[in-house]
């Protein structure tokens, strides 16, 4: 038999790349690719990559370091204490979890002040968010220092003011979850059609403005004129103190969104919304049902 010891992987999903280390590991040449990858360079990006020796070889000169071990506060505990002795003092310790917060795992750590977590969302490379959430006693420069790095390479990366069980994504998502769970349960929609609500209907918004912006341009006055005019039905809809939608609460968030449009910039940023949403349903419309 003439074997040529290389081997062509096509799709760089959890089997692909599975695949791909048996191959590589067995002495083949491995050639893996996947359309949805969007790497300008993927030779370049590969001959970057290299197996570390040991965990001291890994830390060598980084300035970051990106922990994705299994969610257990005992695992974090450990593995935080070798980073925080083997690496550089500049470097940042971030961890990916996304359901423990670092002061859980870091407390008791000389460098404390250089650890974070840094939630992102699956996959990464495909999905640019990336939660940072500092502990109370990690310092500012370093979050600022992790958040410059995630823009670096082409993340999205949001600063957790302070720490929260969950993060942000997670909980909007467990409220969601949650609700879409209920409606199906107690008979209202079926599973399918509650899907595509959110496929045909918000989430196509949501694909590229958030909550805050959305309701900016569903009325002619921006937030303000939306919460008066929806506030009191949205929170008895979702069981909510009525008070976060007026009053000292509302004015916090406006003053932190900054933004307040006239009348004429939110009938512009309506259309420029329109003209998104158009070519999104065109895009959706060329796309395979399966």
């Amino acid at each position: 038999m003439d074997v040529k010891n290389r081997v062509a992987i096509i799709g760089a999903g959890l089997i692909g790349r599975s695949w791909a280390i048996v191959f590589a590991g067995g002495g083949f040449d491995v050639a893996l690719y996947d359309v949805g990858f969007g790497i300008n360079d993927p030779k370049a990006a590969a001959a970057r990559v290299r197996l570390a020796a040991n965990l001291a070889d890994a830390l060598d000169a980084v300035d970051l370091v990106q922990e994705s071990l299994p969610e257990s506060i005992e695992t974090k505990r450990s593995i935080f204490s070798e980073l925080d002795r083997l690496a550089a003092p500049e470097a940042v310790l971030a961890s990916s979890t996304s359901t423990i917060v670092a002061s859980l795992f870091t407390q008791s750590l000389m460098g404390r002040h250089r650890c974070l977590v840094a939630h992102p969302v699956n996959p990464p490379h495909l999905i640019p968010l990336v939660e940072i959430v500092g502990a109370p006693w990690t310092a500012p420069e370093i979050v600022a220092k992790a958040k410059a790095i995630y823009q670096a390479v082409g993340q999205a990366p949001i600063i957790v003011k302070r720490e929260i069980e969950g993060f942000i994504l997670n909980r909007l998502q467990a409220v969601l979850l949650s609700e879409a769970f209920r409606l199906v349960e107690d008979g209202y929609v079926t599973p399918q059609d509650l899907d595509k609500t959110l496929k045909d209907g918000l989430g196509l918004r949501w694909s590229f403005m958030g909550p805050f912006e959305t309701i900016e341009l569903n009325a002619p006055g921006g937030i303000p004129d939306y919460c008066r005019r929806y506030g009191a039905s949205l929170s008895a809809l979702s069981a909510a103190n009525s008070a976060i939608y007026e009053g000292e609460n509302l004015g916090r968030i406006l003053a932190q969104w900054g933004k307040a449009l006239t009348p004429d910039q939110v009938a512009a940023r309506m259309r420029w919304r329109d003209r998104r949403l158009a070519a999104l349903r065109l895009h959706n419309r060329s796309q395979p049902a399966d």
